[in-house]
């Protein structure tokens, strides 16, 4: 998916929800467990529930690979429900991978080339060529780097001051725009971050943020879109367990429409 066609998408839908399908059999409803598939029958649910109110989905494959085959197999049918029933969404592979760039290779034909998912995440650390491999040959596909979390452990490295008082999440977001562009590159920005939006959006100013940790999280929604909203929108909001796991009953599936209504609501009100 191209840049172009999802600010499209957001426009046309007034929308920048991302639904992410962390999907825990311990806490999918009872009744579903009966299933052959539950894991994709609860996501299957979900989509077909939220899909009208959203933009993006993102499948956390942690939540996936614990199941082994059984769970890769249902990450799979996940994927391929959505291309063939809602094209139009944008799937975001949450495997925060990245390794020597002939492994980041094999890494990007797993997810862009065997899954053919739209973004994948990926972690930096180990610098560019660990990274080009996302992007080299992958037209329309994108590359989401992990830059400032909302988790505590963040202050060990990305809030560290070189001596110029560069922090190092600011110089991941500066270097790595060498490597990508605003066309194949997001980054990830945790929600409680608030005020920080602005001194990403120093750094990056046209670039699309995907921002977890809204909702259960604690995130603030108009904090997020006060600093860290541009005029293309720029921003991937992302929900899950506020919004997969609102209910837990038979009706669980009306219960996350509900929220993503709410939730692309207030995004409506914001985008104006």
């Amino acid at each position: 998916m191209t840049r172009q066609e999802l600010i499209e998408n957001i426009r046309r839908k007034k929308s920048f929800l991302c639904v992410g399908l962390d999907t825990d059999l311990k806490k999918i409803p009872e009744h579903l467990l009966k299933e052959d598939d539950p894991i994709f029958a609860f996501n299957r649910a979900i989509i077909d529930a939220t899909a009208p109110y959203c933009v993006a989905y993102k499948p956390n494959l942690a939540f996936y690979e614990a199941f082994g085959v059984k769970g890769l197999m249902a990450f799979e049918k996940t994927v391929k429900y959505l291309k063939q029933n809602y094209p139009e969404q944008f799937i975001i592979a949450d495997a925060k991978r990245g390794d020597i760039g002939n492994t980041s290779q094999m890494y990007a034909r797993t997810f862009f080339g065997e899954y053919d998912v739209d973004a994948l995440t990926v972690a930096p650390y180990m610098g560019e060529d660990s990274v080009t491999p996302f992007i080299e040959g992958y037209e329309g596909k994108w590359v989401i780097l992990l830059a400032l979390t909302s988790n505590i452990g963040s202050f060990d490295f990305q809030l560290t001051e070189d001596k110029q008082g560069e922090r190092l999440f600011e110089k991941v977001i500066r270097k790595s725009q060498e490597w990508g562009s605003d066309e194949n590159m997001m980054y990830v920005v945790g929600a409680t971050r608030g005020e920080m939006f602005q001194d990403i959006r120093r750094v990056a100013p046209n670039t699309f943020l995907l921002v977890p940790g809204v909702g259960a999280q604690g995130g603030s929604l108009e904090e997020v879109c006060k600093y860290g909203m541009i005029e293309d929108c720029g921003l991937l909001v992302n929900s899950s367990r506020a919004i997969i796991y609102a209910d837990k009953t038979v009706n669980f599936a009306n219960v996350a429409a509900e929220k993503s209504k709410e939730m692309a609501g207030q995004m409506a009100r914001l985008l104006k």
